[in-house]
């Protein structure tokens, strides 16, 4: 099949990928576009789980306060270079992932950092609802996981769903940045103010 050359930039532009990247996905998928986004991001992602591994020592810590000046948020994003740090696509990175933070207050970054005590006590509230609903007692441990489940997902940072694009979550729109920046990042930590709170 022949691609053209305008294909081919036009599929740069939209993905950031190399020019034979981007040439060897519409080899691939025969020249359908959303195909071959679809086949550099399956590829990216790998690309990025090997760069997850590489250290992360410079990047941001970048402040949001919402327009009413009643809420705010510090977020510390690291990269592996102080290049990448400055580049607009990282600090609108930041940006993003900070209003996402003002807007669903997650209780930490990733399931490690939420306390266990409080999963326990979300399992027994989970379950004796079960119970009280009459659900059958061979499902009520089923209903407790999922439960469970849906909470961490809920309140974990990069396992929420995107404010501005529900199909992705959090992690999802870092790895597009991993892929389009070629380095490693990483959240390192938040804090969200709430006046009054």
């Amino acid at each position: 099949m022949n691609i053209s050359a305008k294909d081919v930039m036009e599929l740069r532009k939209t993905t950031g990928a190399g020019m034979m990247d981007c040439k060897k996905a519409l080899l691939e998928t025969n020249g359908d576009k959303t195909a071959a986004i679809k086949y550099l991001r399956e590829k990216g992602i790998s690309k990025a789980a090997k760069k997850a591994e590489r250290t992360t020592r410079e990047g941001l810590v970048y402040s949001y306060i919402h327009a009413n000046g009643k809420l705010g948020v510090l977020l510390e994003m690291n990269c592996e270079t102080d290049f990448v740090a400055r580049n607009e696509i990282f600090v609108n990175l930041c940006k993003n992932v900070a209003m996402h933070i003002a807007a669903t207050n997650p209780l930490s970054i990733d399931e490690s950092g939420l306390d266990q005590a409080t999963i326990e006590a979300e399992a027994d509230i989970y379950r004796n609802k079960a119970i009280n609903d009459g659900k059958p007692e061979k499902i009520v441990d089923r209903i407790v996981t999922g439960q469970v489940e849906k909470y961490k997902k809920t309140n974990c940072l990069l396992s929420q769903e995107y404010v501005k694009d529900p199909d992705k979550t959090v992690k999802e729109i870092i790895t597009d940045a991993i892929v389009t920046l070629g380095e490693n990042i990483q959240i390192g930590r938040f804090t969200r103010y709430s006046l009054g709170a």
